[in-house]
């Protein structure tokens, strides 16, 4: 089926991060930087699902009336920010959960002795999962309005046989609809791939804080430490296209046997 032509006169260039609608802020951005914002339109409406492939930059340069180079440098954009991924030879597709170098790719926690690899996946247990409506803090921090229906659940990954995460998450009801701890428990892959697939959300960054503190009794007990322990908190707000919170989570994570590595750029 042929791509329609698209001109950029035909809609408005994105507005700049932050601005509000009808803002007096100058419109104007590079030209990659618009057909960058258009492709992410495409991506948020899902006319290319995660793990399909995107159309080329010949035909993208064509459907957007722009030069094959204008097209590249947006893709290389969306590129490096895992939203794509270049296959040599195969061509460019949506950016999924379900890869294997990106699956955990929020997860920023190490073993002191070998790899991520060598230690194998963690063992996921889901400890309590239930609707209910959501407090003024949930619902400030996941764009609702208090009261409005979140999901909350929680659960514990074991690494090499060692409780080392206790995390607790929000998710907006809507979205989550149907979403029960049957489901978590019985999806074996990572948990934003069963966001993607099964909900069609698909989180693209995240914002976090992290802190030491110590376990109150149950979440101790849960990760197999006293209270005395200390630990890092990490809170993370996690968001799907045009900055859309959808995720709310915090995390107790065992450094006893582990480290938490971020690589700065």
């Amino acid at each position: 089926m042929a791509i329609p032509a698209f001109s950029l006169a035909d809609t408005e260039p994105p507005l700049p991060p932050g601005a509000p609608s009808g803002s007096a802020t100058p419109a104007f951005s590079p030209l990659y930087q618009q057909i960058k914002g258009l492709i992410l339109r495409s991506l948020q409406q899902g006319e290319w699902k995660p793990g399909e492939v995107i159309p080329s930059e010949f035909d993208l340069a064509a459907r957007f009336r722009v030069s094959q180079g204008t097209v590249r440098k947006a893709i290389d954009e969306l590129a490096a920010e895992n939203l794509l991924i270049r296959r040599q030879g195969r061509g460019t597709f949506v950016a999924t959960h379900a890869e294997q170098h990106v699956q955990y790719r929020f997860l920023r926690l190490e073993p002191d002795s070998g790899t991520t690899d060598s230690e194998g996946p963690a063992q996921r247990d889901i400890i309590d999962c239930r609707r209910l409506r959501a407090s003024a803090e949930i619902a400030r921090a996941l764009a609702l309005r208090t009261g409005d229906p979140v999901l909350q659940a929680r659960r514990v990954l074991t690494f090499a046989g060692v409780p080392t995460i206790c995390e607790d998450l929000w998710l907006p009801g809507g979205p989550f609809k149907g979403l029960t701890a049957e489901r978590l428990a019985d999806y074996h892959g990572p948990m934003y791939a069963l966001f993607e697939a099964e909900f069609g959300v698909r989180m693209v960054r995240a914002d976090e804080k992290i802190r030491a503190v110590l376990p109150d009794a149950a979440q101790a007990g849960l990760l197999g430490v006293t209270q005395a322990t200390p630990l890092l908190s990490v809170e993370r707000i996690a968001y799907t296209y045009n900055d859309a919170p959808m995720e709310l989570r915090r995390g107790l994570y065992r450094t006893d046997t582990h480290y938490y590595r971020n690589h700065l750029s």
